[in-house]
């Protein structure tokens, strides 16, 4: 026991003496003779050395506890415990911090307590405040490893007067952290494996550190396979093998691959997936314009909406398929350099416009209910999810297309012929009325093309004048065809009803589409009477010729 300090004796006299449990606190500190102790008791304060410990429990009764026990139940304020620690050697050992605070030298101390916002430190005879951000890099959640342990710490602020004294560790991490990476960094190279840990995880990957430097670790890099978020594969403080991708010495950043450790399945990947094969695949990822399909780790492909479904358009994939749904599928095209496989779904199906078409040819009869009614026809389910369509013009012969679909309603049953079947548009086309004879046939079958009729206007449009011939047929006479003279060549020059003859140029019977000319008809008078008369003067002109004819014909009908 130390000369100046043997007065504690009665300290500890007074206290075994008292009927009350008082305890006598007893605080570590670091000076020359670390087996020595200061002693707190009563706001007086002793020192003790380790060989009286003995005497720290006569009678049975404690009377020391270290100051982190006091402090791990409850905070006290920074000035208590400077009130409370005090040393006889102070002003020696305020000279030492202040020339290490000016010359910014790095000290020695020990955490020992806790008070608001921080720490308490003991600089070998002197009581710091450590703040709660100044403690690590990065933010603690528990000190406890930290007490009592002899930590490096440099001194931020200073006020002598006062006594108060503020220091950090983190500043002597980050000054030795600098050093490390500066160094760490001259050597790195790509290409380099080094050990890591993972210090943090975001969205888009995960920072490493590989011994004072952090280098990040991109989503896209860690697995040949897809990883939609890195806590998938990692966690914090897990240990990696990792790969230098990517170094730039002047901003400090790193990039990290994993995958590069292993073998690149997309290696050879157009010889192990021939076009046209089949193969079964896991469904990865669901997105608005397709299915992603794992065939392997780390090859996926893409199975777009459209090669989804034979009959099902503009819908959304997840309809279709669900995540890690097994589903086989056919490799349509390969492109190893964008590392890209396009995929068909529907294609391992049979195509239902193929097997339609096999079991019903062109001609033949199907029925089926209507399923949808649009202002062009009539949609007919035929075959499972396959539909044909009768256009209103094929729904009756007679009657308009626009009155006749009138009688039709949703879920009514039909039957109908097929017309065509267009494998490469997928279009089914289909009819009503090819089932019933046709009224108007006859008629159209008894006209042939050259035959002179007699026609009357029943519509004019801007594209010619629609007209009815005196056997019933209708037909139709575009704006050419009015006359060999252009400046008659217009519709409006035909009242309706007006009558006149025409020339038939085309007629399909079974369509019922007749073509007439008043042109042609002209052209072929003209040859007619030029035939006839022509050759009886060879000086006659063509208008003497044509009055002449006029006059014969006339007196003919008289």
């Amino acid at each position: 026991m130390k000369q100046n300090d043997a007065d504690w004796l009665e300290i500890v006299a007074a206290i075994l003496s008292s009927e009350s449990d008082n305890l006598i606190h007893l605080a570590l500190i670091a000076n020359e003779d670390p087996a020595s102790l200061y002693l707190d008791a009563n706001f007086k304060g002793a020192f003790i050395s380790a060989e009286e410990m003995s005497q720290c429990h006569l009678d049975g009764k404690q009377i020391f506890r270290t100051f982190e026990s006091e402090f791990a139940e409850s905070e006290f304020s920074f000035r208590e415990i400077k009130r409370r620690f005090r040393l006889p050697n102070e002003e020696a050992v305020f000279d030492r911090l202040e020339k290490a605070f000016l010359e910014h030298h790095i000290l020695t101390g020990f955490i020992f307590g806790r008070v608001r916002g921080g720490f308490v430190v003991d600089l070998g005879g002197a009581v710091a405040f450590l703040p709660g951000s100044q403690v690590d890099i990065r933010p603690v959640r528990d000190v406890g490893p930290l007490v009592n342990k002899a930590e490096r710490f440099l001194i931020l602020k200073m006020d002598r007067r006062r006594g108060n004294i503020v220091v950090s560790r983190r500043a002597v991490l980050e000054e030795s952290r600098k050093e490390q990476r500066d160094e760490l960094l001259a050597t790195l190279a790509e290409g380099q494996i080094l050990d890591g840990v993972v210090k943090n995880i975001t969205d888009y990957g995960a920072f490493v550190d590989i011994g004072g430097l952090d280098g990040l670790l991109h989503v896209t890099d860690i697995s040949w396979k897809r990883v939609n978020h890195p806590t998938e594969v990692l966690s914090v403080g897990q240990q990696l093998n990792v790969q230098v991708i990517r170094v730039n010495r002047e901003t400090q950043r790193i990039g990290l691959g994993m995958k590069q450790l292993m073998a690149d399945p997309w290696e050879g990947v157009e010889l192990k997936y021939p076009l046209g094969s089949k193969f079964s695949g896991t469904v990865t990822n669901i997105t608005d314009y397709g299915a992603f399909v794992e065939l392997e780790p780390g090859v996926e492909g893409l199975v777009h909406v459209s090669e989804m479904s034979w009959t099902k358009k503009n819908i959304h994939p997840g309809k279709i398929v669900s995540t890690n749904q097994e589903v086989e599928v056919m490799i349509l095209e390969v492109d190893p350099d964008k590392r890209r496989i396009s995929l068909g779904l529907k294609q391992t199906l049979a195509n239902p416009w193929e097997a339609f078409l096999e079991a019903h040819p062109v001609g033949s009869v199907v029925e089926g209910e209507v399923r949808n009614i649009t202002e062009f026809g009539l949609f007919i389910g035929v075959d499972g999810e396959v539909d044909g369509m009768v256009h209103l013009s094929d729904i009756d012969w007679a009657e308009p297309g626009e009155e006749a679909v009138k009688r039709y309603s949703k879920g009514d049953v039909v039957k109908a012929q097929v017309l065509d079947v267009d494998l490469v548009k997928e279009y089914i086309s289909l009819g009503i009325k090819q089932l019933m004879d046709d009224p108007l046939r006859e008629i159209y079958s008894s006209i042939q093309e050259g035959d002179r009729v007699t026609c009357k206007v029943k519509k004019i449009t801007t594209g010619g004048i629609e007209v009815e011939t005196t056997t019933g047929a209708t037909g139709f006479i575009r704006n050419a065809d009015l006359s060999r003279e252009r400046d008659k060549q217009r519709p409006e020059l035909y009242g309706f009803g007006k009558e006149f003859d025409a020339l038939v140029t085309k007629i399909d019977a079974d369509n019922h589409i007749l073509t007439l000319s008043i042109k042609a008809l002209e052209i072929a008078d003209e040859r007619q009477i030029l035939a006839k008369y022509g050759s009886t003067g060879g000086a006659a002109k063509f208008g003497d010729i044509l009055r002449s004819a006029l006059r014969e014909k006339n007196q003919a009908s008289k």
